[in-house]
C-alpha cells in the first residue's frame, strides 16, 4: 500500500494474498500513524494468474486509489478478479 502526502507515492507496506486470497496482515503498520489522505493498492495480478495457470489475462496490474477522510474507520477494499475483468468495491 503507498500513500501520497502530496506528490510522490510513498510505500506504507505490503502483503501477499493467502490460498482465500485475503491479505492477513494489517497493511498500515502499528507504528505509523494512519492518517487522512489519499492511498492506492496494487495488485500485481500477472504473478497470480502465472502461479495459478492462467495461460491469457488481460490486466497483470490492478491499482486501487482512495481516499481517507476518517481513518479512525475500519477500511476493507476487496479485488474480485478474473482473467478478463475486475471489480472493486468499498466493504464494510
Amino acid at each position: 500500500m503507498y500513500k501520497s502526502p502530496g506528490g510522490d507515492w510513498l510505500r506504507v507496506n505490503g502483503g501477499r494474498t493467502n490460498d482465500d486470497g485475503r491479505v492477513t496482515n494489517d497493511l498500515v503498520p502499528e507504528t505509523s500513524t494512519f492518517r487522512p489522505g489519499t492511498y492506492r493498492m496494487v495488485f500485481h495480478t500477472k504473478e497470480y494468474f502465472d502461479a495459478t495457470g492462467v495461460a491469457e489475462y488481460f490486466y497483470p496490474e490492478v491499482t486501487i486509489a482512495f481516499i481517507v477522510k476518517d481513518p479512525t474507520q475500519h477500511f476493507h477494499v476487496p479485488l474480485l478478479i478474473n482473467p478478463f475483468g475486475y471489480s472493486t468495491y468499498r466493504g464494510s
